[in-house]
């Protein structure tokens, strides 16, 4: 069975019960999408990640116990495959930033559409990041008042240097958002090339996915407000 052809499982962590039942019923009617489990805190998401090894986590941010910053900082430093979509209910929410410095892979906000839920699972599961533009530019913002900040990913800084002036051309797309087919149509190469570039930014930096890439931009400064 090929990646494209696979189920994915997704896990989804929220204390309102309307919103879990929601979104299960939503995803569960999408082919190719199957919810596998529930949590109603960070704790017990962390938990039944251990337990049952989705592949995406719809996270809320705002959950007792343990909020949802700390439960995506747990599940991703657990070093597994699950990857992490926020769960908010305003695109410019303060805490959209902690999260995904702390290791999520994109945000979706709660009145999304069944389409957009859907399609927001299936990027995050093939590796891209999901990141509206207003939330990329508050990013930028937030980064840019951290100059005094300890930098999260030092042996990313450290290996910098390593990086080519391709890679590092194709760092910046990425941290302004871009995807790969997008990076590929902007420096006129094939789609295939960017990800190989992607791929060996990742190793080079040793860093996880996309998005801590353009967590690392943020912090370099290799991307500013303007």
């Amino acid at each position: 069975m090929s990646d494209d052809d696979r189920t994915i499982r997704v896990l989804i962590a929220d204390d309102q019960m309307m919103v879990r039942e929601g979104f299960s019923v939503l995803l569960n009617a999408m082919p190719g999408i199957e919810v596998v489990g529930e949590a109603v805190n960070g704790r017990e998401a962390v938990d039944r990640v251990r337990e049952l090894a989705p592949d995406i986590v719809l996270m809320d941010i705002r959950m007792p116990e343990l909020n949802g910053i700390e439960a995506t900082r747990e599940i991703v430093a657990a070093d597994g495959a699950a990857k992490v979509l926020v769960l908010t209910t305003f695109d410019l929410d303060e805490y959209v930033y902690q999260a995904l410095r702390a290791g999520a892979s994109g945000f979706l906000l709660k009145d999304a559409s069944a389409r957009q839920l859907a399609d927001g699972v299936r990027i995050v599961a093939s590796g891209e990041a999901l990141l509206a533009p207003t939330v990329t530019k508050r990013l930028i913002t937030e980064f840019s008042k951290l100059s005094e900040a300890p930098r999260l990913m030092p042996s990313a800084h450290a290996a910098y240097g390593d990086l080519t002036e391709r890679e590092t051309e194709v760092l910046v797309l990425i941290a302004q958002g871009l995807s790969n087919a997008e990076i590929a149509g902007r420096l006129v190469v094939a789609e295939s090339t960017i990800k190989t570039h992607v791929s060996r930014i990742l190793v080079k930096l040793g860093l996880r996915d996309r998005t801590q890439a353009a967590v690392f931009a943020y912090e370099a400064r290799l991307v500013t407000p303007g």
